[in-house]
Parts: structure tokens; C-alpha cells; sequence
């Protein structure tokens, strides 16, 4: 019985043949959150968190400024500068519907995920969700981050 004895280690791999003999490293894109602004208790508190989770991540930002008041005094540009995060203001010529325009921006962007604001209810009113938030959540491609405004902030 005249043979050679071949180790685990030195047996071909199925599909080795296949496998390129020099790999280049993969650029990994930076973590990219879309967020609905609005002047309103519920934009507010969706932009803290986005700015939050940027931070957390390491990752930039683009909001969709949904307000219909005119930031004139760029307090929203200022207020993101001092975050220390990066962003873009993505302010629509024509607001028809804020949820399109988040979950177009989402898409377009490849974005991680989308934080929407949420306002508070009555028990009643808990039975219905805001439609442009339903839509958001239901339409989305990604993931959606929902935060409710704060108590106080009504």
C-alpha cells in the first residue's frame, strides 16, 4: 500500500479554483439617516434624535425640511453646524406630500433608515396614526424610527 498521506490543510478547497488570487478592499460607505424636519414639537424631537443616532453611528445626515415657515435666520443650518455632524438641507420647491418626498429622498439616497416624528394622542386618537407617518412606515424601504414629541413641548 504505497500512497501519500494528505492533511485537511493541504486537500483543495471545493471551489478554490474559483476564487480571485488578489481582492481589493470593499469602500464602505459611510451610515446615511434621512429625518422629517418640521418647526412643529414632532420635528423638533425627530431632528434631536437623528443628530443622536448620527453621532452614535458616525453617521451623516439629510433632512428634509417639510416646514412650511421659511428658516430666514438659518437657524436650522446653524443648529446642525454646531451638532458636529454632516448634513444636507433638502428643502422641496413644492410640498404636496411630505411622506413621498421622505421616502423618495430614502430611496434615492440608499439611506440606513428614516426618524419621522410622531405627535402625541388621545386614547381615541391613538386608534389612528397620522397618515403622512403610516405611510412612511408602511411605504418605506428601510427601516423607520419613530419619536414622539415631548410632554412638554405642545
Amino acid at each position: 500500500m504505497s500512497g501519500t498521506t494528505q492533511y485537511p490543510s493541504e486537500r483543495a478547497r471545493p471551489g478554490q479554483d474559483e476564487l480571485p488570487t488578489q481582492s481589493s478592499p470593499l469602500k464602505a460607505q459611510p451610515p446615511l439617516i434621512v429625518v422629517g424636519y418640521s418647526s412643529k414639537p414632532e420635528g423638533r424631537a425627530a431632528l434631536r434624535r437623528a443628530v443622536s443616532e448620527a453621532r452614535l453611528r458616525g453617521a451623516a445626515l439629510v433632512v428634509v425640511n417639510t416646514s412650511s415657515e421659511v428658516d430666514t435666520d438659518g437657524g436650522l443650518a446653524s443648529e446642525l453646524a454646531a451638532s458636529g455632524v454632516s448634513y444636507d438641507i433638502k428643502t422641496p420647491n413644492e410640498m404636496h406630500d411630505s411622506a413621498e418626498e421622505l421616502i423618495r429622498t430614502a430611496e434615492a439616497t440608499d439611506a440606513d433608515f428614516i426618524v419621522i416624528g410622531l405627535r402625541r394622542r388621545s386614547p381615541v386618537g391613538k386608534l389612528l396614526l397620522g397618515s403622512n407617518a403610516q405611510r412612511v412606515l408602511l411605504d418605506a424601504a428601510c427601516p423607520v424610527l419613530a419619536v414622539k414629541a415631548d410632554l412638554g413641548a405642545e
